[in-house]
């Protein structure tokens, strides 16, 4: 039993489902090694003196008997190790490898009527089984023929025409051309169910490159357009020195640009609008509402209510202060050349 490590390691642990499967790999390791006779029939019980009477010695039966009870011990030992916690507990009883299998078998394999439920609700998994629309096709394959292996077990055989069929109508919508080209150009009698595999796949494929096309097209559109406002982006901030009256520290530019001081004389036609172009391409300031770039500055100094400017509040104005203090000054001024006026006429009288 050098090799049943390996096949032990490799055997997947039985915890109570899919026991079909199960049973199937692991009588292919007994009678890889040699120990499913043991496992099929038991320990040979034959008596003593029928061997004596054919001619073997007494220690050669022990030996024999000896040799018997190792193999069925180590293939009971190799049961007990490929079941997990929760199914030890039904065998742990059993002394020889045969009771230990028939007791799964008895409770996983099922009496006829069980078998029948099964299979009943493995017919009508596979009656309703279709694709997703998101699954793909590999994956859809592959949960399908799982049904079908499980209906094997239970001695449900598909022919090929039905299974050609099944999966010709339950595909999903993007794939109605393909298997409606089938159907008109195929005999779905003669067609092995390989051959329509492979067509399908070739159809997904070419979905595949199709959808790749698509996304490198979007990415390049969307590329190529933020590549177009950056550029235009970078052609209005480009525009002449002269329109820009603010700089990136707050502080204004001047106000002339340098051809106009190159040429103090403008042409008085283009005078007009040369404004109202430089007002249309500067943005509103929120603080001062009016037209030019960079930071404002007036930012975070005090606008006056009175007056309508920034640097001072309202109580701190002197615009209205000035005026009524002027007109106080002048009201003294005539009053009081009033009364000089009239001391000097009653003093000439």
């Amino acid at each position: 039993m050098a090799g049943s490590g390996s096949s032990e390691v490799r055997t997947p642990i039985f915890s109570g489902e899919n026991y079909e499967f199960w049973r199937i790999r692991m009588t292919m390791i007994f009678k890889a090694h040699g120990l499913w006779k043991l496992v099929e029939k038991g320990i040979s019980t034959s008596d003593p003196k029928k061997k004596k009477a054919e001619g073997s010695s007494e220690e050669e039966v022990d030996e024999k008997t000896a040799a018997a009870y190792m193999q069925d011990a180590m293939a009971l030992g190799i049961i007990q190790t490929v079941v997990s916690y929760q199914i030890f507990p039904r065998i742990a009883n059993a002394e020889t490898t045969k009771m230990a299998w028939n007791l799964l078998y008895g409770e996983y394999h099922g009496g006829d009527q069980v078998r029948s439920v099964k299979l009943q609700n493995l017919r009508r998994e596979f009656e309703y089984a279709r694709m997703r629309g998101v699954e793909a096709l590999s994956g859809y394959l592959t949960r399908l023929n799982d049904l079908i292996n499980q209906m094997k077990t239970f001695g449900e055989l598909l022919s090929n025409e039905r299974l050609v069929q099944k999966v010709l109508i339950s595909l999903s919508k993007p794939y109605d051309p393909i298997c409606l080209v089938i159907e008109n150009t195929k005999s779905l009698e003669t067609m092995e169910l390989q051959e329509v595999v492979a067509i399908l796949k070739s159809q997904e494929q070419r979905f595949d490159l199709y959808n790749v096309d698509t996304i490198e097209r979007a990415f390049a559109s969307l590329s190529v357009s933020s590549k177009g406002q950056q550029n235009r982006g970078n052609s209005q901030s480009s525009g002449p020195k002269s329109q820009k009256n603010w700089n990136s520290t707050g502080k204004p530019w001047d106000s002339k640009g340098k051809s106009q001081q190159n040429n103090p004389a403008p042409n008085h036609r283009f005078s007009s609008s040369q404004p109202a172009n430089q007002e249309a391409v500067k943005p509103q300031c929120r603080v001062c509402s009016k037209c030019h770039f960079g930071e404002c500055r007036y930012k975070g100094k005090p606008k006056c209510y009175n007056c309508d400017r920034f640097g001072h509040l309202a109580r701190e104005c002197t615009v209205g202060k000035t005026t009524q203090k002027a007109n106080c000054a002048n009201q003294v001024e005539v009053s009081g050349n009033c009364s000089m006026l009239t001391v000097q006429l009653r003093m000439s009288k």
